[in-house]
């Protein structure tokens, strides 16, 4: 019956997480960054790196509703259907793969989520490369897009960490 609790609450989170992406992004998109910089949230990436790791059962199907969430992301945000519906799972892959290898500790869990964040903006930035959607250089993408999105989402990893860390450890 106690475990119950998380396999109701991640999803709720998830989409809670997915729709503030855009929410926030569209609120502070003049604000914190201007021309040429830009910034991408990734609130939901956050929630599912903390989903694979406190997880301590590994019972969460975080794989498929990365790639449902991925799915609607696509759909919703960018228009164009793989980008995140293949990316997400791929990161939740990655997660899976080196969780039996680390001791999980603040500063482990965050070299992580800026891996899996660099992998998957990496990822993206190939993705719209290969589909003609985007033509600027991977130096112009790693200075102007990269950077600021890992800065913005560091920031926000070390707000939200123990708060995550407290409602996940609390209802696991």
């Amino acid at each position: 019956m106690r475990y119950s609790r998380l396999k109701i609450i991640f999803p709720i989170g998830l989409f809670v997480a997915l729709f503030l992406d855009g929410s926030v992004s569209n609120v502070f998109a003049a604000k914190l960054f201007s021309y040429p910089y830009a910034s991408v949230l990734h609130l939901v990436l956050l929630w599912i790196v903390f989903a694979v790791f406190l997880d301590d059962r590994d019972n969460l199907p975080v794989g498929i509703w990365s790639a449902f969430v991925g799915l609607v992301f696509d759909w919703y945000y960018t228009g164009i259907l793989g980008v995140y519906m293949i990316g997400l799972p791929l990161v939740v892959y990655i997660c899976r793969q080196i969780k039996p290898w680390i001791d999980l500790n603040f500063l482990t869990l965050l070299m992580i989520y800026i891996i899996n964040l660099t992998i998957l903006e990496a990822f993206t930035y190939i993705w719209y490369t290969m589909s003609h959607v985007i033509s600027s250089g991977l130096a112009d993408f790693a200075v102007y897009t990269l950077g600021p999105t890992i800065a913005v989402n560091l920031a926000i990893f070390v707000i939200l960490y123990y708060p995550m860390r407290r409602l996940y450890l609390s209802v696991n």
